[in-house]
């Protein structure tokens, strides 16, 4: 059984991290082992709409600030192979719900992070921040769960807002090393945040057997959060400008086989058909693999996000 409960925003609340949970260094030396495990685990359930009734900030007596709802959904995952009788697996039946980003997700959010090899050493720098960003972000989690298990996420981090941290000035200096001469002006243009819409980072991650709705409504759950942040903005109109993002900045994990570009997310795919351009570099090799990994930079607009958002749908409910 899946149950999206509708997604509560904070007013008026800083987040604050937590000084229970001991300081971590940005250079992490471990990779993650999520993808040897997701694949023994076949998820599947009904997607259903839920109140949060015991939400402690609560927009019920506030219709207008109230997040659009989401439409009732079924997901029917057999995890294609699963009846086969030398797999021997069986579905899982999992209630997954979508929370706001704290700090009880830093772990799973670090891990989500630490997979990809151009952010692994970043990981804990940017799960901090995307914990602050609380505004445009979510993080898929299950119910009741002691552990605070991260099954996915997705935020998007303003290049400008974030400036200082060096964990933005890295992955910006990334981008623009990389970049080719062509492009490079353009991208500076874009990073520099002098352009009339911000850019920022767009950031996710999942378990590779999450089902295929549980995928588009996460895409479209972020969209949610982007419009609902620019029309409640506390911070009057240069807020509500930080979070009209104009263009996004995408780096996709990849592997190159015999000569071709696979992406670990389908959906990435889907982005850079839709992007202004698009470019290449080797990244880093994760502990114990010996395939070839690459970071696809993928540039793109609000207008080509919306487009991708569209042919998602279409992919995944026809």
């Amino acid at each position: 059984m899946v149950s999206m409960p509708k997604k509560q925003k904070k007013e008026g609340e800083e987040q604050k991290l937590s000084s229970a949970r001991p300081p971590s260094s940005d250079d992490d030396d471990t990779s993650s082992s999520e993808d040897e495990s997701d694949d023994e685990i076949i998820l599947e359930g009904e997607l259903r709409k839920v109140e949060d009734e015991d939400s402690e900030k609560s927009f019920d007596d506030e219709p207008e600030t109230k997040r659009p709802r989401k439409e009732e959904k079924k997901i029917d995952d057999d995890g294609g192979n699963c009846s086969s009788d030398e797999d021997n697996v069986s579905p899982l039946k999992v209630e997954f719900t979508f929370n706001d980003a704290s700090e009880k997700f830093f772990h799973g959010l670090k891990m989500h992070l630490h997979s990809n090899p151009v952010l692994a050493p970043y990981s804990s720098a940017l799960a901090d921040i995307a914990i602050e960003n609380v505004s445009v972000g979510t993080i898929i989690s299950t119910e009741n769960d002691p552990d605070d298990n991260v099954f996915g996420f997705a935020t998007v981090l303003n290049v400008t807002t974030y400036q200082k941290h060096d964990c933005i000035q890295e992955l910006k200096a990334k981008c623009l090393k990389y970049c080719p001469d062509e492009r490079k002006e353009e991208m500076k243009t874009v990073l520099s945040g002098k352009t009339n819409r911000p850019a920022g980072f767009l950031l996710h991650s999942r378990m590779v057997n999450i089902p295929l709705e549980i995928t588009q409504a996460l895409h479209q759950q972020l969209v949610l959060d982007m419009d609902w942040a620019v029309e409640h903005a506390e911070g009057g109109k240069e807020e509500r400008k930080s979070h009209d993002f104009g263009v996004f900045i995408l780096l996709a994990p990849c592997t190159r086989v015999n000569g071709s570009l696979i992406y670990k997310y389908f959906d990435d795919e889907i982005f850079s058909e839709h992007a202004e351009f698009t470019y290449e570099f080797n990244a880093p090799k994760s502990y114990g693999s010996e395939e070839e990994h690459v970071c696809s930079v993928i540039a793109f607009t609000k207008t080509g996000h919306r487009a991708a958002m569209e042919d998602l749908k279409k992919l995944i409910s026809g």
